[in-house]
This record gives structure tokens, C-alpha cells and sequence, in this order.
């Protein structure tokens, strides 16, 4: 008891009343609480996402599946890439864009590479048209590699080739395939091919059935 008998935990209040405590503590007998769990939860998944990323990065540094500047297609994206790191890849759109791309995806993903072999074996483009059995198919293949030997950005050497793909209940399915050393360039060369594949049809006066542009 201390001086005047009165506690030291209810000195100083009004006769009739206690002091309420300063804080409570929750003893769990070293059980976590709902509150710790979560937070435990939260920080384990995010390192096992951190460093799956880290690994993957590892592992697209070793593959050497692509470096800037190429032009590949990582699962719906067929862009530029601008910069790879450890954790993500960025991809710069036509339209001048950025995507960023975790790297536990990109390895998780097939990788087209479309500059890879570009420049010293040449990326070949293709476009495919659906023309009727009244044109002659002698006539048809000289049409396509006419428009394009007419197409900017497609070489003369290798030349281009025509395939016939399939014969259709109505029309024969043929494609023009031509090289290139240009992959940055694809969205343009493409258009401006199937501008020539248009004009040079129209020219001798040949209908497309079935366009099926790739």
C-alpha cells in the first residue's frame, strides 16, 4: 500500500472509479494471429514471384532468345524489343507503345524470333489469296511475284516463289512468299504487298475469291 493507502493503479481518480488500461495485450500462447497469417502469406508470395523472375531472367540472359532491337513475337505480342532486365522484358509497339512483360512468362511462352536469321538468311514474308480455276495458274503465280518484285523492302535475290496450297471447292489457294532483311519494317512491307497483290488483280482483271491475308 502506498502512502495514505491508497494503489498506485487508481491514485488521483474520484472515490468510485478506476483507471482503465493504458493497453491490452493478447497472449495466444505463441499461436500466430489471422492478422500475422496474412501478412506471412502475402510476403511468401511475393518473394517466390520475385525470384521466379530473377531465375527467369537468369535463364533468357543464357538462352539468348532475343537482344533490343529485335522483332519477335512473345505469346499475342508481335513487337520491338526495347530492353530486357532480370525481372521483365519491354516491348515497344508500332505505335509507339511500351510493354512490359514479366520474364516467368516470356520462358513459360514459346518465342518467335523474327530477326534472328534476317539479315543473312532473310525472313520470308507470306500472304496467301484465293483466286477461281477460270485463271490459268501459270498466270496466277506471275501476277504475285510481279507485285512482289513491286513491293518495297522485299529482295529480288532470293526471288520469291509461289506455293499452291490447296485445291477449294471454288477457288485454288495460292501464296506468295518473298524474303526480306527488313523485320522491323513487317507491318509496312505487308501492306505494301497486299496494295501490288490488289493492283496487279485488278490490272489483268482477275477476281480474289477468298483474301486470307497472314
Amino acid at each position: 500500500m502506498a502512502a495514505g493507502g491508497c494503489q498506485p493503479s487508481v491514485c488521483n481518480l474520484a472515490p468510485g472509479r478506476t483507471r482503465a488500461p493504458l493497453l491490452q495485450f493478447a497472449v495466444t500462447g505463441g499461436q500466430p494471429t489471422a492478422g500475422s497469417s496474412i501478412c506471412d502469406s502475402a510476403i511468401s508470395a511475393s518473394s517466390t514471384s520475385l525470384i521466379g523472375n530473377l531465375i527467369s531472367g537468369y535463364s533468357l540472359t543464357y538462352r539468348r532468345a532475343f537482344k533490343p532491337g529485335d522483332r519477335v513475337k512473345i505469346g499475342k505480342y508481335l513487337e520491338d524489343v526495347q530492353e530486357s532486365k532480370l525481372l521483365v522484358t519491354y516491348l515497344q509497339t508500332t505505335k509507339n507503345e511500351v510493354i512490359a512483360v514479366p520474364n516467368s512468362s516470356i520462358v513459360n511462352t514459346a518465342v518467335v524470333n523474327y530477326s534472328s536469321l534476317a539479315r543473312t538468311e532473310g525472313l520470308i514474308l507470306h500472304t496467301s489469296v484465293g483466286i477461281g480455276y477460270e485463271a490459268p495458274w501459270r498466270q496466277v503465280e506471275a501476277m504475285l511475284i510481279e507485285a512482289a518484285a513491286r513491293t518495297s523492302g522485299l529482295l529480288s535475290e532470293p526471288k520469291p516463289f509461289v506455293r499452291e496450297r490447296e485445291l477449294r471447292s471454288f477457288d485454288v489457294d495460292y501464296e506468295i512468299n518473298a524474303y526480306c532483311d527488313q523485320p522491323n519494317e513487317m507491318s509496312s512491307i505487308y501492306a505494301a504487298l497486299h496494295r501490288n497483290v490488289l493492283d496487279v488483280v485488278n490490272e489483268y482483271g482477275v477476281q480474289i475469291m477468298t483474301p486470307a491475308y497472314v
